[in-house]
């Protein structure tokens, strides 16, 4: 499977020409056959470093960079590889992940724990 289409990378990369934007998520990558999980919402001008949310199945995930190439590069049993979320569309900023996150050990797509999320950063800030 290619992990990014050519309108994706556009718009990572128009997002990665941002500073200091709490981007919407843009793509889901993750593993088949384990718990890695990866949102991710910009990528650097050389067309390899994405930065977003990384869950690799350990209960902590955290907000970084990851290289393109070498997720393309894994190669798992039964043939299989990283794939993208074909059906994935971020509704929050980043941040709100993350949050929600943390809260729970793994990356949360649910829309009512990512609400509450919103509202907690929301009261913090």
């Amino acid at each position: 499977m290619i992990l990014l289409t050519w309108a994706l990378i556009e718009r990572l990369l128009a997002n990665g020409r941002l500073n200091d934007v709490d981007h919407v998520p843009v793509v889901k990558l993750f593993n088949p056959l384990g718990a890695a999980t990866w949102l991710a919402t910009e990528l650097d001008a050389d067309g390899d470093t994405l930065f977003g949310l990384a869950d690799l199945g350990f209960g902590s995930p955290e907000l970084g960079s990851f290289s393109l190439s070498e997720m393309a590069s894994v190669r798992l049993p039964l043939g299989l590889g990283i794939e993208r979320d074909l059906y994935f569309e971020g509704t929050f900023p980043i941040s709100v992940y993350a949050a929600a996150a943390r809260s729970a050990g793994r990356i949360v797509l649910d829309e009512e724990l990512l609400r509450a999320a919103a509202e907690q950063i929301r009261e913090s800030g």
